[in-house]
């Protein structure tokens, strides 16, 4: 039985630039096509993320494998549980928070970024974000938040104010489910993911960490294949 295309969508001011290299090289393992939308500009990063989803599984005329990272984890499974009948299961990576995001790490970190990003600028926001942090890491932010420009402070702004799945949601999803987190992320807590898992009728988890992630990109992608594989069953 083929599988079903794979459509996947960006975290919290990344790009799709960040989530091919997370997966195209796990999912091309199995022969699956990946598609990955560009977030939509500024305030309109949300509602564009779940269009784009609409789009893609238009195209598709039949089940597509929706995911993504952090945000677009979430997306994603808010998606599949507005289209169940469209949608073939859910690579969920670094899931971040469940229902309104509160004080959850990633949305402080969304919002300080915003507000640092409207106070200083760009540039100056830019340098003192990746002051200290792994160069890999840099480069990506680096690349990524000049992309988004001058919508960039918006974007952070509406990730951070859209809630995920609430837990007991998750518990009406049937497709199957592959989570991946890395043990060792305070922004998305192991514990967040576990939650999912538990949550979810049809869902594995697989744990990489943030050391395996930094040397190779594709460890975050082959753990949620990898999870979604074993959901399957």
């Amino acid at each position: 039985m083929p599988h079903p295309a794979a459509v996947l969508l960006p975290g919290t001011g990344s790009d799709e630039v960040f989530v091919r290299s997370v997966f195209a090289g796990p999912l091309a393992a199995f022969g699956i096509t990946l598609t990955t939308p560009a977030p939509a500009p500024g305030a309109a990063v949300v509602t564009g993320g779940l269009a784009a989803l609409d789009a893609a599984a238009e195209r598709a005329g039949g089940p597509v494998l929706v995911g993504g990272i952090s945000l677009g984890a979430h997306m994603a499974t808010e998606w599949a549980l507005r289209n169940p009948r469209r949608c073939a299961g859910v690579l969920a990576a670094l899931p971040a928070w469940n229902g309104a995001a509160d004080r959850a790490p990633a949305a402080v970190a969304a919002r300080h970024s915003a507000d640092l990003v409207a106070r200083a600028g760009l540039t100056a926001a830019l340098a003192a974000s990746v002051e200290g942090v792994a160069p890999w890491l840099a480069a990506e932010l680096t690349r990524a938040w000049r992309r988004h420009g001058a919508g960039l402070a918006d974007s952070l702004r509406a990730a951070a104010a859209h809630p995920a799945p609430e837990l007991a949601d998750l518990a009406a999803l049937e497709v199957p489910v592959g989570i991946a987190a890395c043990a060792d992320d305070p922004v998305h807590p192991l514990p967040v993911a576990r939650a999912w898992a538990a949550a979810l009728p049809r869902a594995a988890l697989c744990e990489t960490t943030l050391a395996a992630f930094g040397a190779d990109r594709e460890a975050l992608g082959r753990a949620a294949v990898l999870a979604w594989l074993r959901a399957r069953g």
